[in-house]
């Protein structure tokens, strides 16, 4: 009996061994993969930016991917101390509703935090150019083709309402730099795009009857340009 208990704890321990190996090396083989795609990601963006010293160049792409994946896990321990208050007061809103708007605005400092120390490291590589191209590159250009096209859709727009929707894309751009995916990413400027069409319709403009005369001027030229 003693030796066959003897041999069942062997197997027992071999077992665990052989998950233990085996979740360690899943978890080394993902966290590769991973550091993989986000450090080709980060190199495709430093291509852009003209940098001819290797060294300065590998030392912002390390930047870039340490951003990456501090971002990364700071999105995923904030869904999971998320679902977790939610689970633990889930039977009490009062308790709950303080303690998520508590929890949402650390979280929101803490990330604002990540983004300022990002910057600053960028800083002390990159100018001030090179840093709005990192910007746009992780945010996939929203921000000039945007711009560009409230620019050709309301032709008759003065400075100062140039300066003012610059400004809500730009502060668009810099939330959506550290947001945790691109359909994240593109509701941050969704998001502001609102907030520029109200400061537009506010100023006089009608924004849906500016939409339908655009259109028009865009099948117009191409229509000129078929009969070229």
């Amino acid at each position: 009996m003693d030796k066959l208990l003897k041999q069942l704890v062997f197997l027992l321990l071999i077992s665990v061994f052989t998950s233990e190996e085996g979740f360690a090396r899943v978890n080394q083989d993902e966290n590769a993969a991973y550091t993989k795609v986000i450090t080709a990601r980060a190199d495709k963006i430093v291509a852009e930016l003209g940098i001819s010293d290797s060294v300065k160049y590998k030392k912002v792409r390390a930047i870039m991917v340490n951003q990456y994946r501090q971002l990364n896990t700071f999105h995923e321990e904030k869904t999971a101390a998320l679902k977790s208050l939610k689970e633990k007061h889930q039977e009490n809103k009062a308790v709950l509703e303080p303690a998520l708007k508590a929890m949402e605005a650390d979280e929101e400092r803490k990330l604002g935090i990540i983004h300022k120390e990002y910057i600053s490291r960028l800083s002390a590589e990159l100018d001030a150019a090179q840093i709005t191209k990192v910007k746009d590159a992780m945010t996939y250009n929203v921000l000039p083709i945007t711009y560009k096209a409230y620019q050709e859709m309301l032709p008759r727009l003065t400075v100062v309402q140039k300066e003012k929707i610059l400004g809500f894309l730009t502060e668009a751009r810099e939330h959506a730099m550290d947001a945790s995916s691109s359909h994240a990413k593109h509701a941050w400027f969704g998001k502001y795009k609102g907030k520029i069409n109200n400061y537009l319709s506010a100023e006089g403009i009608d924004m849906k009857q500016a939409g339908i005369e655009w259109q028009q001027r865009i099948k117009a030229e191409k229509a000129a340009g078929s009969k070229e």
